[in-house]
């Protein structure tokens, strides 16, 4: 069956099929697992190749004009990056491998010098491994209270029960702006109200937040935001990571090498300025370069109508997948959620059913999704998940319940 539903938006991709060569060349694939990675536009491949048939030098070390120029490109996109992603001061944006990187970066260098025995590090359930498991072990490591804020039966966290975990001694509040697993698009402002109320610092996990959300990282009042590039078009192996100036000066760097000083003595070394005080080593510049090419995309369709796209597809595909027996969607309503759909069949393991819905054409995600402890929490070892992004439509929609229907008539034969 294929219908519109209550889709309020054009049924039709937002970003063009053909902007994304695999895609284009795959014209029978129905990509949902963007909240894993994202598909790359051409436009993002193009600048990379750019960058390398026309600049390739390493920036900051050589007074010659190609060099320069290659500082020139990095400088460039940092800038870019910074401006899309709504922060002012663009040296506090820090390039990293991704969220996983920029999360043990904070939890290393400003837990190890600020977090001590009998201090309270809090976590929400729908916590990514990624930020769950660094504060964990900073509580293991200096004896802070390591402790797990629980959620409504929707998968929104109960800010009730936050707020009363959240005391005097707490010195982090760390949260995903996304989950990654649900969709669940959390209340940032309160959560960093309530950490302010008692001077915590507030961690904000924006890897699923960045790609869908008109984030404004200056206007959301966080003390870290964390993002990787992959998710939201741009190449794998960068991301980075916000924070405030204030706190990024008074750290320490997280690692050391050449570009991230100023003098080394015989026995004392002093640090460079931000951001490359923590950007140790030759940096990965084709990785900002093509971060930045995505960004440009990005804004060219506009932040506001990439969620709302998502928002229209997620809906009809909780309405259809909702009406197949056996089928559980879990998480909130589809207007509290970004482009994820994790849902259950009934008498079916999510990696079988993965596997066949991969023999349709059908790429969804199948597993636990590095939230372990939230699948506790569900009382689920597992689930399949289907993740949208701009350049889904309809079809794709028609494609993932079909195939869904399909399994679960196949086993209802076996």
């Amino acid at each position: 069956m294929t219908g519109t539903g209550n889709l309020d938006a054009a049924p039709y991709a937002l970003g063009r099929r053909a902007d994304f060569p695999l895609l284009a060349a795959n014209p029978r694939l129905h990509y949902l697992d963007s909240a894993a990675t994202s598909q790359k536009p051409a436009s993002v491949l193009r600048a990379i190749q750019h960058y390398y048939e026309t600049t390739n030098a390493n920036p900051h070390r050589g007074a010659y004009t190609l060099s320069a120029a290659a500082t020139e490109a990095y400088h460039g996109a940092r800038a870019r990056i910074a401006t899309f992603l709504g922060v002012a001061d663009a040296d506090t944006l820090l390039f990293t491998r991704g969220t996983t990187e920029a999360l043990n970066l904070v939890a290393t260098a400003w837990g190890r010098t600020n977090v001590k025995a009998g201090d309270r590090i809090v976590v929400t359930r729908l916590e990514h491994h990624a930020n769950f498991v660094p504060w964990q072990k900073l509580a293991q490591a200096t004896g802070a209270e390591f402790v797990i804020a629980e959620l409504n039966t929707d998968g929104t966290i109960d800010m009730n029960a936050l707020e009363s975990l959240v005391t005097p001694r707490t010195k982090v509040l760390a949260f995903g702006h996304v989950s990654n697993a649900l969709g669940t698009v959390n209340p940032v402002a309160d959560l960093v109200a309530i950490a302010k109320r008692v001077g915590a610092l507030a961690v904000c996990d924006g890897a699923q937040g960045a790609p869908h959300l008109d984030v404004s990282v200056d206007s959301l009042g966080v003390d870290a935001y964390a993002f990787s590039g992959h998710k939201m078009l741009g190449p794998m192996g960068i991301g980075g990571l916000v924070m405030r100036r204030e706190l990024l000066e008074a750290m320490p760097p997280y690692q050391y090498g050449g570009d991230m000083i100023a003098h080394v003595g015989d026995q004392h070394t002093t640090y460079n300025v931000l951001p490359y005080k923590f950007e140790a080593g030759t940096p990965n510049v084709e990785g900002p370069i093509g971060l930045a090419a995505a960004c440009d995309y990005l804004t060219a369709l506009g932040m506001d109508r990439v969620i709302r796209h998502e928002r229209a597809l997620v809906s009809l595909a909780m309405e259809r997948l909702s009406a197949i027996p056996g089928v559980t969607v879990l998480g909130p309503g589809a207007d509290r959620r970004s482009g994820v759909v994790s849902f259950t069949l009934e008498g079916v393991h999510p990696h079988d059913l993965s596997q066949m819905l991969d023999a349709d054409g059908v790429c969804v995600r199948a597993g636990h999704h590095c939230a372990q402890p939230l699948m506790r929490a569900l009382g689920v070892h597992a689930t399949t998940r289907a993740s949208f992004y701009l350049y889904n439509d309809v079809a794709d929609v028609d494609a993932l319940a079909a195939s869904v229907n399909t399994a679960r008539l196949r086993f209802a034969g076996a």
